[in-house]
């Protein structure tokens, strides 16, 4: 068997989803974390401090890297057109530029189901990965100018692109009195292997919804289950005390969503 293990670029270490990420792809991957804060580091870790809108301080941390799974950014429905602009638009050209100089053979990029997120609003479901993005948000619309700009260096240069459409990553879905919040749960565990699956896959370009196992999803994850091999094994409606009250069609969406969510 082959000893040979992937250097991976965990951007975002210190976040809610990369220092998940940190942890539980440890013993499979040589992990390089970024971070802006050094106190900030995972137990056992030293972090490569980088801002994303300065591109020699992201090239520098591209030395030797398989594969970068892109974490940092800006991370709230409701960021500012300012802090989109550094962090997500900006930083994440600065991202695939040096990961293409440094020769890094895939990014996977962390896309939103923001990106999507009017078809929500609207509850025009199901949601597919290739119909028109329409953002419910700058940052939604941050995210569709990074899987734009995922696609461009994919054709132009050949990088590899995974875009993941991440929905609501927690410990406890069930402290949301929203369903669609629910329907939109990423257990920490489904997230581990779909992050994985867009690592190892075949597939050199897609865009993909990363949700867990949920009965009451609106968003298609048919071409993540055959392209990425992701196979998720959580529900929340397995969880203690869960109870799915069935809404045909999906329960209403209020009309300022995703404001506050």
């Amino acid at each position: 068997m082959s000893s040979f293990r992937r250097r991976v670029l965990i951007t975002g270490a210190t976040g809610g989803v990369g220092s998940h990420l940190a942890q539980a792809l440890e013993e499979e991957y040589d992990l390089v974390l970024h971070g802006r804060h050094p106190e900030n580091a995972p137990p056992g870790h030293e972090l490569k401090i980088a801002d994303l809108d300065d591109y020699d301080e992201v090239a520098a941390m591209m030395d030797g890297i398989d594969t970068v799974v892109h974490m940092a950014g800006a991370a709230s429905p409701e960021s500012s057109w300012e802090l989109v602009l550094e962090a997500n638009i900006i930083g994440l050209r600065n991202v695939l530029e040096s990961a293409r100089q440094a020769g890094v053979r895939r990014v996977v990029l962390a896309s939103s189901n923001h990106a999507m997120g009017m078809y929500d609003r609207h509850e025009e479901w199901p949601v597919y990965p290739h119909q028109i993005p329409r953002g419910d948000s700058l940052y939604g619309v941050s995210k569709i100018f990074g899987e734009a700009l995922g696609r461009f260096y994919h054709d132009e240069h050949g990088l590899d692109v995974i875009a993941l459409r991440i929905g609501w990553v927690t410990e406890d879905p069930l402290e949301a009195e929203e369903d669609i919040l629910r329907a939109m749960w990423l257990s920490p565990a489904d997230c581990t292997r779909v992050v994985r699956r867009a690592i190892e896959a075949e597939a050199r370009f897609g865009l993909y919804y990363a949700i867990s196992d949920n009965p009451n999803r609106r968003w298609s994850m048919t071409n993540t289950m055959l392209e990425l091999g992701y196979r998720p094994q959580d529900s929340w409606t397995a969880l203690p005390g869960a109870q799915e009250q069935v809404v045909e069609g999906g329960e209403d969406v209020r009309d300022d969503w995703p404001r506050g969510s």
